[in-house]
């Protein structure tokens, strides 16, 4: 498992980084799974004894649940790992005015580090971008936990460019700690992130992590134009995808690329759809949702090698959005004259 580096913090992480949002599977994360304490276990050691360094959780997922499975789960190895876990604003019932409060951040902080046992976090991230509370409010929040050692760097997630920019300018101005990492969905079938949040990264040096790097499994190669519907996914059927919706035939077209590149290759047609986000500028890390230790087992091998440019180039084209004002002409170098 190849290693790489979080910015400038000096923190090394994997390639591969396990997600958690299918550990406990209470509410709206059973869709995802509902993997139970001895079942994590065997899966987060699993990953500690393949190279993978790096865990992502959050408060939210299974309320809490996920962080506290993790936790036990790491035990005695929690020096081997890097956790990510993530703070989302109030919600509905709770008291306060709502949202990313200085105290509501350092509140969901102290929870989490006891739900996972640990006495820091390495990575603690805002879950999407609060408009109500004013941002000097949370980064300040963000900077003393930093201070206070509970927390050894910071960074955001679902944050749009100048959101993000926004965020960096109140830290510069503040003398805050800045945010290291951009957590943000990015696929062969959704590539948005492209257009602003990739550049505004790579000249601010933030690591992005990207979740759903196989959109839900779309990208696996079991969903197939010639095929049935297939059973026992996190889908029941073509209509119920929600967030993971898609355009079938572009998608369809891409797996084709996939499964001729795949096979060439010799490898799976999810090794390819992760190798290739890892072969995309500013890209760290990839976050991977699993159901069960098989699954586990059959990301592993994207990483420690690479696709060709020309292989990359192939996706590139065959996966193009459509194009978006303005960040198409500034991609061509074309200038609307005036004249």
């Amino acid at each position: 498992m190849r290693m790489r580096q979080i910015g400038k913090t000096g923190i090394s992480v994997s390639e591969i980084c396990l997600g958690t949002g299918s550990f406990g599977g209470l509410g709206m994360y059973r869709m995802s799974g509902s993997i139970q304490q001895d079942e994590a276990n065997e899966i987060v050691g699993l990953a500690l004894d393949s190279g993978i360094n790096f865990f992502d959780t959050a408060e939210i997922y299974s309320d809490g649940l996920a962080e506290e499975i993790l936790g036990k789960a790491l035990g005695a190895r929690r020096k081997e790992a890097v956790i990510v876990t993530k703070v989302a604003p109030k919600r509905a019932g709770e008291t306060s005015r709502g949202g990313l409060t200085y105290e509501h951040v350092m509140n969901v902080c102290h929870a989490s580090l006891k739900r996972l046992g640990t006495d820091y976090i390495d990575i603690f991230e805002l879950h999407i971008f609060d408009p109500i509370v004013p941002l000097e409010e949370t980064l300040k929040a963000l900077d003393d936990l930093v201070r206070q050692g509970k927390v050894r760097c910071v960074g955001c997630s679902n944050f749009s460019g100048w959101q993000l920019m926004k965020a960096l300018s109140v830290s510069d101005a503040n003398n805050f700690v800045r945010f290291t990492t951009l957590e943000a969905k990015y696929s062969l079938v959704l590539r948005d992130v492209e257009n602003e949040l990739v550049p505004a990264c790579l000249d601010q040096g933030i690591s992005i992590l990207a979740y759903s790097p196989l959109h839900g499994g779309f990208l696996s190669g079991k969903y197939d134009r010639d095929k049935p519907w297939p059973k026992g996914t996190r889908f029941p059927s073509k209509d119920a995808t929600g967030p993971w919706s898609v355009d079938y035939e572009r998608l369809y077209r891409i797996v084709d690329e996939l499964k001729k590149i795949a096979h060439a290759r010799g490898v799976s047609v999810s090794d390819v759809a992760l190798n290739y986000l890892l072969q995309k500028p500013a890209v760290t890390s990839l976050i991977i949702g699993v159901r069960n230790a098989g699954q586990l087992k059959a990301n592993l091998t994207a990483s420690g090698w690479d696709l060709t440019a020309e292989e990359v180039a192939a996706l590139d084209e065959i996966s193009r959005p459509a194009g978006l004002y303005p960040y198409e002409d500034q991609k061509s170098g074309f200038i609307v004259s005036n004249a």
